[in-house]
């Protein structure tokens, strides 16, 4: 937008020596009541909006104005100057285009980059030539895109590797946060922040690191989140369990045992009864067991990621009458009893 102009009047002061005379009074400010005050909306401006610099307590008879990149006088940065008699506006120096003043003073930046951040002047001519002058700033951010996270290994193994997040793009006077499983990050020795928090290191991982990282980035003017990248940590298998503890059995009765034990992937099982190989399956079955299927049984974990196996022994006792014959000899007896006594 270019600025708007005026019609020459006969009695105008030149405006060349209007400037030469206020920058020789620039340095003589007498004092007054209510003191020239910039106000900037807003303060943290999103790049490509606009910002409006509100000039406040500006004298009654003033001559006109001027605008400066920077915080002092300096012709070279002169942005514009107008006129208030004649509604003369005429750019500077460091006019682009995108500025407009309006006849209180206040001047309008639209479409902002991060070349405009810092500070603009404005110098208030009075009609006996008495400059004052005032200071403003604001600061240009840009809209933040969406982030995104790369790791260097998304399946560690526990115990034993260490995982490195970083938060990507590298953004000047952004902060940047992390969340696991959308909550703040434990506190913990093993959890490291470098490179102004965009990256994260767990050294040594453990399996309760297991679950989904996010980072979000954030300026004064917008904040934008990842989509969160699963870590899946690799562990075990821990000493397996078996179930149930009974160890104590009778002839006849079947023995129904099962193997667990913790781990990422799955384990692998296999059954050995007094070291001999049985099967390959989490559970072992045997029906209608006897004295002979006393002896140790021993669980067998492996975890083919891992590369680890872990095991646990159980020793089973078959001992004692078989539960059928005892019942049949308990209905024998009562039979004999009852005969007895109808003999009697």
């Amino acid at each position: 937008m270019g600025p708007p102009s005026a019609p020459p009047c006969r009695m105008c002061v030149p405006w060349k020596e209007v400037l030469l005379t206020a920058s020789l009074l620039t340095f003589w400010n007498p004092p007054t009541t209510a003191q020239l005050t910039i106000e900037s909306r807003p303060f943290n401006v999103a790049e490509g909006k606009e910002v409006l610099l509100l000039a406040h307590n500006l004298s009654q008879n003033l001559f006109g104005y001027i605008w400066y990149k920077g915080e002092r006088v300096d012709a070279k940065r002169r942005i514009v100057s107008h006129v208030i008699g004649t509604h003369q506006t005429t750019p500077g120096p460091a006019y682009s285009g995108r500025e407009t003043i309006d006849s209180n003073a206040s001047l309008l930046i639209q479409n902002v980059t991060r070349n405009d951040t810092g500070s603009y002047n404005l110098q208030a001519i009075k009609q006996d030539l008495v400059t004052e002058e005032a200071t403003g700033q604001f600061r240009v951010y840009p809209e933040l895109p969406k982030p995104y996270i790369t790791i260097n290994n998304s399946n560690p193994v526990e115990d034993k590797d260490a995982v490195t997040f970083t938060c990507e793009p590298d953004i000047h006077n952004t902060t940047y946060l992390w969340l696991v499983n959308g909550q703040s990050l434990p506190v913990s020795p093993r959890l490291q922040l470098s490179n102004g928090n965009r990256t994260l290191t767990l050294l040594s991982v453990k399996r309760n690191d297991a679950g989904g990282y996010e980072c979000e980035i954030q300026n004064p003017v917008s904040a934008n989140l990842s989509d969160p990248v699963i870590l899946n940590v690799l562990y075990g298998p821990d000493v397996p369990t078996i179930s149930p503890s009974n160890s104590n059995y009778r002839p006849g009765e079947n023995l129904n045992l099962s193997c667990h034990a913790a781990s990422n992937p799955p384990a692998q099982y296999s059954w050995f009864v007094n070291g001999t190989f049985q099967q390959s399956t989490q559970e072992l079955f045997i029906p209608n067991i006897t004295v002979n299927n006393s002896g140790s049984y021993m669980c067998q974990a492996h975890n083919s990621v891992t590369g680890l196996n872990r095991t646990t022994v159980m020793m089973i006792t078959v001992s004692g009458s078989a539960p059928g014959l005892s019942a049949v000899a308990t209905v024998g007896i009562m039979i004999g009893v009852l005969a007895r006594v109808v003999l009697i």
